[in-house]
């Protein structure tokens, strides 16, 4: 097969958690512009359906899904929805998360958990339910994300809920890859650096927010943030044949910020 060719998403079905807006909504962009029929998942359903409807007018055959990733039945549901849709399960992305700015003395403990639920725990629950469907058809593609924050601790904000959740992901996703690799499960993450999303853009426009972008900017080989175009390639790549043999793997695409 040409390499193009196997980079091609023809034929597969995938469902992008946060899929609702920013680099989740720029996955199932990608993800269907390749080829799969994608299903955006996210809590907030308008959202997703504004998303889908997107897709929809880029040729991409597309559903919303409202699921609470945190609640396993829920998450249960979600790729049911796949399934009764289109029939079987290829890509999941795993991708719904948050983050705080919170010094750890400050931090209380309610809030340290919602944030390692969201961003680690549902990671545990979607991949799990993704693999029972895709042990199924012997083959399948399950995407986390991770960040760049799960290889170093962010300065000057004081984010150590996010990071050691980010950290969770890395080995969790190594984890899964070894364990799952007999059954063609192949699962690896991408890790961003920092990236320009809406909420993101919110957060730089409060005063604390414009203190950290210069310092970010001076950190950043490539000095810019990562627009979220940015990681699509590499989304695609890990979905597609093209990754076949790479399992376990975290792409980091940070514009350099890990190179210092």
């Amino acid at each position: 097969m040409a390499i193009l060719d196997r980079f091609k998403l023809d034929g597969r079905t995938a469902l992008v958690t946060g899929g609702g807006q920013g680099i989740g909504q720029a996955f199932c962009f990608a993800l269907g512009e390749a080829g799969a029929k994608v299903a955006v998942v996210d809590i907030n359903l308008p959202a997703a359906e504004e998303t889908a409807g997107l897709c929809e007018k880029r040729g991409i055959s597309a559903i919303a899904v409202k699921t609470d990733v945190t609640n396993e039945d829920d998450v249960r549901k979600m790729v049911k929805a796949v399934i009764d849709k289109w029939g079987f399960l290829t890509i999941g992305v795993n991708n719904a998360g948050m983050g705080v700015w919170r010094a750890a003395l400050e931090q209380d403990f309610g809030e340290w958990r919602k944030i390692l639920s969201l961003n680690l725990d549902s990671v545990f629950l979607c991949a799990r339910h993704e693999a029972r469907e895709m042990e199924k058809k012997g083959y399948g593609k399950i995407i986390n994300t991770a960040s760049m924050s799960a290889h170093i601790s962010n300065t000057p904000q004081n984010q150590c809920a996010y990071n050691a959740s980010k950290a969770g992901v890395l080995h969790l996703t190594r984890s899964l890859a070894a364990e799952w690799a007999p059954k063609n499960i192949r699962v690896n993450s991408i890790s961003p650096g920092y990236t320009k999303t809406m909420l993101v853009e919110k957060l730089l426009e409060t005063p604390e927010g414009k203190t950290m972008l210069p310092k970010w900017l001076e950190k950043i080989p490539m000095n810019r943030m990562a627009s979220v175009e940015d990681l699509q390639g590499a989304a695609v790549y890990l979905a597609s044949e093209a990754s076949d043999y790479a399992t376990g793997t975290d792409i980091i695409v940070d514009g350099g910020y890990c190179c210092w």
